[in-house]
């Protein structure tokens, strides 16, 4: 990448939605991890992955439940979505080796939450679209962490995984030079005109998340960097990762301009029996946002 390039593409993008939030937020690796005050002692504990150009508020519709301890990840290089919190460094954080805005940095972000954070038994860990591969390089990396927690993948980034065809056809010309130029047109022209095609039917929360999707990021290079380390990370892994998963589910939406639904699917099928795989009729990549009622109710871990 020219130096040029990488001037441009590692100039500041404003930030611009946040929302209150009372908790906790510590920085771990180049991102951070927030966790959200709850009534009493925990009865679930949900950790939440959010996906390309989304921010964690994408699933605090979700999971209000008082009793429900919320951990939610900013992936690295993306602006943290709260109000009104002072962040601290994280105790247990430790040295992240894989490049920022990769996959792979953010799984160790998360392996080291999962390691430190959760105060109840029952374990639930939710990722959209990108964030579901950031889930599954976790379980790569650290399975034994994995052993008793349920996985839930929405939209998701699977190994052996295709962006859709119109999503390539459309990334295809754009050069790395381009990506500042064109992060400023796409938040200058109002949502309308492209959010039918990609983001379905709209409703109020959907339209309030989706606005300016491309300020979600610090800068225009972890953009770029996000595509180009996800196409790589679908074609490299392989689907052995399935068995690590002791219990969970895939959702795929009815409709999906992001990613390729036949290719999802074909590596879906994969999976163990223990995994569900369930077609949603939703509009759009964004299962949560359509109807949040596909998302499984939490249920405490079986007792041997």
């Amino acid at each position: 990448m020219k130096a040029g390039h990488i001037r441009n593409l590692t100039k500041p993008i404003a930030h611009t939605y946040s929302e209150m939030f009372s908790g906790r937020v510590y920085r771990v690796g180049k991102g951070a991890v927030s966790v959200r005050n709850h009534s009493g002692d925990a009865v679930h504990t949900v950790i939440c992955v959010h996906g390309f150009l989304a921010n964690h508020c994408y699933f605090t519709d979700t999971y209000e439940a008082p009793t429900t301890e919320l951990i939610l990840l900013t992936c690295s290089n993306y602006h943290i979505p709260v109000n009104g919190v002072t962040m601290e460094d994280a105790p247990w954080a430790t040295h992240i080796e894989p490049l920022e805005g990769t996959v792979e940095h953010d799984a160790c972000i998360l392996n080291q939450a999962l390691a430190h954070l959760p105060s109840s038994e029952s374990i639930r860990i939710h990722g959209h679209s990108r964030g579901a591969a950031v889930i599954l390089e976790a379980i790569i990396r650290q399975p034994e962490l994995y052993r008793q927690v349920e996985v839930v993948l929405e939209a998701p980034v699977l190994p052996q995984g295709r962006l859709h065809p119109m999503v390539t056809t459309i990334l295809k010309p754009i050069g790395h030079g381009m990506w500042p130029y064109l992060v400023r047109l796409i938040n200058r022209t109002p949502s309308s005109v492209y959010s039918q095609t990609f983001f379905g039917r709209m409703n109020p929360r959907k339209k309030l998340l989706l606005r300016k999707v491309f300020s979600a990021t610090k800068d225009s290079l972890t953009i770029v960097r996000n595509i180009e380390n996800i196409i790589g990370w679908m074609e490299q892994r392989d689907t052995s990762v399935y068995k690590l998963i002791a219990k969970g589910c895939i959702l795929l939406p009815g409709t999906d301009h992001i990613l390729d639904p036949t290719a999802l699917m074909d590596s879906a099928c994969q999976c163990p029996a223990r995994i569900s795989i369930v077609q949603t009729s939703t509009p759009s990549h964004f299962i949560t946002l359509d109807d949040r009622n596909w998302i499984p109710r939490l249920m405490p871990w079986p007792t041997p």
